[in-house]
């Protein structure tokens, strides 16, 4: 395919995370890596960014884990390359979740610049200890935490309420 001078190529910019078990080996998030790069290229994209962010807390539970690794990637192409990486991240039993974002509509692909070491999957190292797991009362604050650890006090006192603040129903 030629291209006339002059001629502006427009395509669309998207940033994907996703998120690791916080347990996977190296080679497993090479493997995964390697997925996303290969159905990038395979779809006619380009990749512009990489970024490792590393083991993070999640927000809740997933699949049981309370942390992941996070990996930022962004990208240029078209739906058809958005398909192909969630298609890819949701056949992986490594990949928690993934989301995958519309950054710019129209980005003028000609004059993208990248430069390759931005576009480097980093290696993930293996937790240097092990994820503590959390009873169910624990989790639900029924049991004492560990020395060192305060417990989370109520927001408010069950003392300050008096009888001017709860409605009489029976009057109604």
């Amino acid at each position: 395919m030629t291209e006339a001078k002059g001629v502006t190529r427009l395509g669309r910019e998207y940033e994907t995370i996703y998120i690791l078990r916080p347990d996977v080996v190296k080679e497993a998030a090479e493997k995964v890596a390697n997925r996303v790069a290969d159905a990038v290229s395979r779809e006619g994209g380009r990749l512009t960014l990489v970024d490792t962010w590393g083991r993070r807390a999640l927000a809740y539970p997933i699949r049981k884990h309370r942390r992941g690794v996070y990996v930022y990637v962004k990208y240029l192409g078209s739906g058809a390359v958005v398909n192909e990486i969630e298609r890819n991240l949701r056949m992986l039993d490594d990949v928690l979740r993934f989301q995958t974002v519309l950054v710019s509509d129209e980005v003028d692909l000609t004059t993208v610049s990248i430069d390759p070491e931005v576009v480097k999957f980093e290696a993930i190292e293996p937790p240097t200890e092990p994820e503590e797991e959390l009873s169910r009362e624990r989790e639900l604050g029924l049991t004492d935490p560990p020395e060192g650890e305060r417990r989370r006090e109520p927001s408010f006192d069950p003392d300050d309420i008096d009888d001017n603040d709860i409605p009489n129903l029976e009057d109604e």
